[in-house]
């Protein structure tokens, strides 16, 4: 009987609260809006440095695979020659072919940052090493056609400075 009394009187003086109260709401909304502020830009400046390098990657990539055609077909000498990713054939290998049709690169090869197939590039060695052309630029790839078409230009300090 007592604690039936004492249940009774304790359910009166706590009121019993179901939900949360507008205020509450709010204040969680206001939050995760300050949340989405700051966080929105710092993710989106991380892609697209994950893109920036993953294009950088696929350069040294044909570099490498470069140096695998020098030193395979050509002996391991080079001295001034422009290594074709596609199209035109490196000297002394068969016409129209480039790296990819002598199978040093994978077909089709895709520029990350763009998700779009390589459609040309270059690799310019001056002295038998990597080296930057007259247009100051190693490495040139170019993803796509027409107005779509997105180029990217690595110098050599780049290419043998970046990590695979």
């Amino acid at each position: 009987m007592f604690a039936q009394a004492l249940r009774k009187t304790l359910g009166k003086a706590v009121k019993e609260e179901k939900g949360f109260t507008l205020i509450e709401l709010l204040a969680v909304i206001v939050i995760m809006g300050i949340i989405a502020v700051i966080a929105i830009p710092m993710i989106s400046g991380l892609i697209k440095n994950t893109g920036d390098k993953a294009d950088l990657a696929t350069a040294r990539q044909i570099y490498e695979a470069s140096r695998m055609y020098i030193t395979t077909e050509l002996d391991g000498k080079i001295d001034n020659q422009v290594i074709n990713v596609i199209g035109t054939a490196p000297t002394g290998s068969t016409a129209g072919t480039g790296l990819q049709g002598l199978k040093y690169l994978e077909t089709p090869l895709v520029l990350p940052s763009t998700k779009v197939n390589v459609a040309s590039g270059s690799v310019n060695y001056s002295g038998g090493k990597l080296a930057n052309a007259t247009n100051g630029f190693a490495i040139i790839i170019t993803a796509g056609t027409g107005d779509d078409a997105v180029e990217r230009k690595y110098t050599a300090q780049q290419i043998l400075e970046s990590k695979l």
